[in-house]
């Protein structure tokens, strides 16, 4: 058979095919564990930094004893025991049929689509008692589903750090929620007002220093309304009816999850 001829170069370039096709699925196979490791260990430095207990060069696994995790039904608020919270995936979870609900366009504001019916919440504690809560929430900005942690006081209602892990929004526009010290600006805010409503709010611009509202209002991101708004929605999704209300409202009465 002549080199040149077509049946061998189809050939030569079926066989190599085949073998790349080994080489990578073999790697994908090996590597798998490994990188199930490195997400796994990239979760808990995202918790132990909005928790407030991260320190540079420190055994990551010895600051995580800190925190316990408890998986929440959220229908019910109570801790679902049945699940163990080392393996439970909320991603995963909703995407399955039994484990999620499809959310309705008039109570879908964070747009999200689906709801896994469970959540996984860390409990950070010092001298064995719980000070601060750390939830995990997403929603849509403007071309992507920013996937994050906010961090609340035991009081249920002072935020204490938020952080975003996941997302594709625009760098220096959307991007911005990355930035450390718009962040940090989230510290101290109040989610409810005096009515009990949730009133926490990414506003356009900047906060007037001592309007009436300012205690909910976090400065808006230059360039980036949608955004914006986006982390508006997304509070106003997980911290309520169809989120972590009903958990939140048992620890405000004193039940220990």
């Amino acid at each position: 058979m002549s080199k040149d001829s077509t049946t061998n170069i189809l050939l030569v370039a079926i066989v190599l095919c085949l073998v790349c096709s080994v080489v990578v699925s073999t790697a994908a196979v090996k590597l798998r564990p490994l990188q199930e490791e490195n997400k796994a260990l990239d979760q808990k430095i995202n918790i132990l930094k909005v928790s407030g207990l991260w320190k540079e060069n420190a055994d990551i696994e010895k600051l995580f004893a800190s925190i316990e995790s408890r998986v929440i039904n959220l229908d019910t608020g109570e801790v679902a025991d049945e699940i163990d919270a080392s393996t439970f995936d909320q991603r995963k979870a909703s995407r399955i049929g039994n484990l999620s609900i499809e959310l309705g366009s008039d109570i879908d504001i964070a747009n999200i689509n689906r709801r896994s019916n469970f959540a996984t919440v860390y409990l950070v504690k010092e001298n064995d008692q719980v000070n601060r809560y750390v939830f995990p929430v997403h929603g849509y900005g403007l071309w992507s589903t920013l996937y994050g942690y906010v961090t609340l006081e035991k009081d249920m209602n002072t935020v204490y750090a938020l952080k975003f892990y996941d997302h594709r929004e625009t760098p220096g526009l959307g991007g911005e929620v990355d930035n450390l010290k718009w962040q940090a600006s989230w510290k101290g805010k109040k989610l409810f007002n005096d009515k009990e409503e949730l009133a926490l709010t990414v506003i356009k611009g900047a906060v007037v220093p001592g309007n009436e509202n300012e205690p909910h209002q976090v400065d808006g991101l230059s360039g980036a309304t949608l955004t914006s708004n986006g982390v508006t929605n997304m509070f106003r999704f997980w911290m309520g009816e169809y989120g972590f209300e009903k958990m939140m409202n048992k620890v405000r009465a004193g039940e220990v999850l």
